[in-house]
């Protein structure tokens, strides 16, 4: 019997406990966000948060303006009867209704994580292209995202952080993400779409083999 399904607005609470215990990153996005709770049969089962992208230019690509533009940047669920990707598709229906000026949602799917964006497949979003498989620099031991180093040294050259913070800097590079669009108005979905590519497959042992 399928679950009653429920979707609404969540407060910050309850979207950080369910980010710190039933997603990888344990830490919620610091841009601001949309947050949508989800509850079957009256059961709190997690959020799908979607945030104004960290990326000044994040829009550029696509002809849009910043404003115009978000990230799905959390999906943090516990055990759960709904398919996600019927679970995100009913919260972009009520994010698109909740903030009228959105044109386009992007997400990544963390091929070093084992993710391959099954659920936006499923769920009908147009998939990119592979990037971001630069991860970060290797500081001190602990790994450092280079909009971090950005943030607090307005660089993060290798040169700059070999010759000031560690002389033992590494350059850490990953399989990448796959990138994934959601067009919400037609209009949209004719700019991105030929921005697109047929999704591939098996991605996963394929870079695997490349970033070995």
């Amino acid at each position: 019997m399928p679950a009653n399904l429920k979707i609404s607005f969540a407060t910050f609470e309850s979207a950080k406990f369910a980010v710190e215990h039933w997603h990888y990153s344990k830490s919620m996005p610091s841009a601001k966000s949309v947050k949508f709770g989800v509850w079957e049969s009256g059961k709190f089962k997690g959020v799908v948060i979607f945030s104004l992208g960290a990326n000044r230019h994040i829009a550029d690509p696509y002809g849009l303006k910043q404003e115009e533009v978000c990230e799905l940047t959390r999906i943090a669920m516990q055990s759960h009867e709904t398919p996600v990707s019927r679970i995100v598709a009913i919260s972009l229906k009520l994010l698109k209704k909740s903030n009228p000026g959105l044109k386009l949602v992007i997400s990544y799917a963390d091929l070093d994580r084992g993710h391959e964006g099954k659920i936006y497949q499923a769920g009908g979003w147009l998939f990119e292209k592979i990037c971001a498989k630069d991860r970060g620099i290797i500081v001190k031991g602990r790994l450092r995202h280079r909009r971090t180093l950005n943030s607090i040294y307005n660089t993060s050259s290798i040169e700059f952080i070999r010759k000031k913070l560690d002389p033992n800097a590494k350059k850490v590079v990953g399989c990448g993400k796959m990138k994934y669009l959601m067009p919400l108005d037609k209009q949209t979905r004719i700019k991105v779409v030929k921005l697109t590519s047929p999704c591939p497959k098996n991605v996963i042992k394929q870079e695997a083999e490349v970033c070995v």
